[in-house]
């Protein structure tokens, strides 16, 4: 969960979120995700901060000739926006300490189902939503996780007729476009969301965070924005000009030491894959204790890498990294290669990749196409698996 300002709470408990942890932009390890992602700083490697040039114009704002009206975006948005309260505890040396955290959450049915990150609700032990304009909270109850992909799925209880968010057609999202995102940021006041307002500015992002446990999670497909995303925020919308939601404000990158400075860079997780997921959380499924795992650092192939590598192909997985005893080591993968295909199926992107492995099981053979040297090659992988945290 994104962290609420820190304060004491009695003797014995205390006030705080997880702290902001490593983040690493453009680049993810294939396979095995966790949840628990908070957002953090940008890491890459010490081999390069990739920075991608776009100059919108207004058409590309979704109002052409006219700025965004965010006042009248908000008013479709806010009533179907919560803010979420958790506790958990955490052993220390004088005794479990009371944690206290905050997030963000959509309603999506009007009996009250809330659609969030996991990380947000993740090992809690209490879940309170305050519903928008209100300042008397409500019980709510999981009823399905997806530590995989950072979802999950809030029953509040004792409620009916709410109002909800609308998704956007995925073909809407457009690099330039305007957005809005809304949520619970620093736990101000819960039941008053605060509104900022950006553009896309990227498509189809990797990232990873690790956690104070060791887990590691794993982001693929994600939104890029500009517009400011703050701890509390996660489960919040990310939303159109129409009001209409294209993704999950989940995280946001900042600098590790020695890097370039990275300003206004936020993630949202895009609306195909909330969709896509909502229907096994409303069934209380999405609850895995492994993920299908290959082992890879990838990203997609820009102008610039593709000159820095001397690559012929524009599409593909770029490798930048293969993880020391995973599968991908073993079969031979290393940086610079191009994975192309998987079992005979094109793989064009990061996205496509993760996708077509976690069609697999762990254990099972797959072939991949591969593009070195100017060359395709075919190797063969057995896929393995990696543990996930789940609440």
């Amino acid at each position: 969960m994104i962290p609420p300002a820190a304060g004491h709470d009695g003797k014995t408990g205390r006030r705080r979120g997880t702290p902001w942890l490593a983040v690493a932009l453009v680049a993810a390890l294939v396979g095995a995700v966790v949840g628990g992602l908070v957002g953090g700083v940008v890491a890459t490697s010490g081999q390069r901060t990739i920075v991608e040039q776009f100059r919108p114009t207004r058409s590309d704002l979704g109002v052409p000739g006219a700025p965004v009206d965010v006042a009248a975006i908000i008013q479709k948005v806010l009533p179907a926006v919560v803010s979420i309260q958790t506790t958990s505890f955490e052993p220390s040396v004088v005794g479990d300490e009371t944690v206290v955290g905050a997030g963000s959450g959509m309603i999506v049915t009007p009996s009250g189902e809330v659609l969030t990150n996991n990380h947000v609700v993740a090992g809690a032990v209490s879940v309170r939503v305050t519903l928008y304009g209100q300042t008397v909270s409500h019980p709510g109850k999981v009823i399905g996780t997806d530590p995989a992909n950072d979802m999950a799925l809030v029953q509040i209880e004792g409620v009916h007729g709410l109002p909800t968010v609308h998704f956007a057609r995925p073909s809407s999202i457009a690099l330039g476009a305007g957005v809005v995102a809304i949520g619970n940021a620093l736990a101000l006041a819960p039941g008053s969301p605060s509104v900022t307002s950006g553009i896309v500015s990227g498509l189809d992002r990797a990232f990873s965070a690790q956690l104070p446990d060791g887990y590691t999670e794993h982001i693929t497909g994600a939104i890029q924005t500009d517009a400011a995303i703050n701890p509390g925020n996660s489960g919040g919308p990310l939303v159109d000009v129409h009001g209409h939601v294209i993704g999950m404000d989940t995280a946001v990158a900042s600098s590790s030491p020695g890097n370039a400075p990275a300003q206004n860079v936020g993630f949202a997780i895009p609306v195909t894959q909330l969709e896509a997921e909502l229907p096994k959380l409303e069934a209380g499924a999405g609850r895995p204790t492994a993920k299908t795992y290959l082992g890879v650092v990838v990203t997609s192939i820009t102008p610039a890498l593709q000159a820095e590598f001397g690559l012929p192909a524009t599409t593909g997985a770029l490798v930048l990294e293969v993880v020391p005893g995973s599968p991908a080591a073993a079969a031979g993968l290393v940086a610079g290669d191009v994975i192309v295909g998987l079992d005979g199926q094109p793989i064009d992107s990061p996205t496509a990749l993760v996708s077509a492995v976690q069609h697999h099981a762990p254990g099972q053979q797959v072939t991949l196409a591969i593009l070195a040297d100017g060359k395709t090659r075919t190797v063969s992988v057995t896929l393995g698996s990696e543990e996930l945290a789940v609440p």
